[in-house]
């Protein structure tokens, strides 16, 4: 896949001494989140289903010479999540920023033949969210950071994925209501519509799409990228910049926003 120059998130060192939440952490954009703020300074936490991948997460951070902490919940559990985000601010010794990146892709038949995940897809991806920031609001002080990860299909419709496309429009309107209720406390609350990402994920979905059409996956890889005007898939770590600039004190007046990071696929 055609790749870019290594990102460049905020300077080293601006989240020194911070606290972050990572669920989803183990592995793609959230591995890449959660090394991306080790980077500038803070100590993560990172919550999955697996641990082997969480651990791995784990490695890296410490690589980079920050505290981490991995913690097993599965986002759909929300007494679980709350234990295990409760773990984690112990551990850590508080949160100052949580970043909602757990979530599940794949299509949804509904108007077309197709699997019927609604459930699966909605409560990982929308109701996952709620429920990690609902726990983690007890432990966030006045000017902490909430991130939460939507897509480009939280933009506009895809067939066949009426799920992901609803849940994934959900966590935007979601994040523009919480900023609303959370602006008194100075907490800001922000949401990033990644497009296509060099993830697992992204290669299963690319998969579906050469399957579909009966060609090859890199046939299927061109002509997505023929729907993105820089032309190329974009890799975790840069997700992870945008996310450590929106967890910085340079954005400490940006709140209640939707960013499409998508090498252009979306402009609005």
């Amino acid at each position: 896949m055609k790749r870019a120059a290594a990102a460049k998130g905020a300077p080293k060192g601006a989240l020194k001494g911070k606290k972050a939440l990572v669920t989803g952490g183990g592995t793609g954009i959230g591995a890449g989140i959660a090394l991306a703020l080790a980077q500038a300074g803070a100590d993560v936490a990172v919550l999955g289903r697996r641990r082997a991948p969480l651990q791995k997460t784990v490695l890296a951070i410490e690589a980079a010479g920050r505290k981490g902490v991995a913690v097993t919940a599965d986002v759909t559990d929300r007494a679980a999540v709350a234990r295990a985000v409760a773990r984690a601010a112990k551990a850590l010794g508080g949160l100052d920023a949580l970043v909602n990146n757990a979530g599940v892709g794949g299509p949804n038949g509904c108007g077309v033949p197709g699997p019927d995940r609604w459930d699966q897809i909605v409560r990982t991806n929308l109701d996952g969210v709620y429920f990690a920031t609902a726990a983690a609001l007890a432990h966030v002080p006045d000017g902490g950071r909430i991130v939460n990860i939507s897509s480009v299909l939280g933009r506009f419709g895809v067939p066949g994925y009426t799920a992901y496309c609803a849940s994934k429009h959900g966590v935007i309107g979601f994040g523009k209501a919480l900023a609303l209720e959370l602006a008194p406390r100075q907490i800001t609350v922000n949401t990033i519509c990644p497009g296509w990402v060099d993830t697992e994920m992204a290669h299963a979905g690319l998969q579906l799409m050469a399957d579909g059409m009966g060609v090859s996956f890199d046939e299927a890889l061109r002509t997505a990228m023929g729907n993105v005007p820089l032309g190329r898939i974009l890799q975790p770590d840069e997700i992870g910049g945008l996310v450590v600039w929106l967890c910085s004190p340079a954005a400490c007046g940006m709140t209640g926003q939707a960013i499409s990071h998508c090498g252009g696929q979306v402009m609005w």
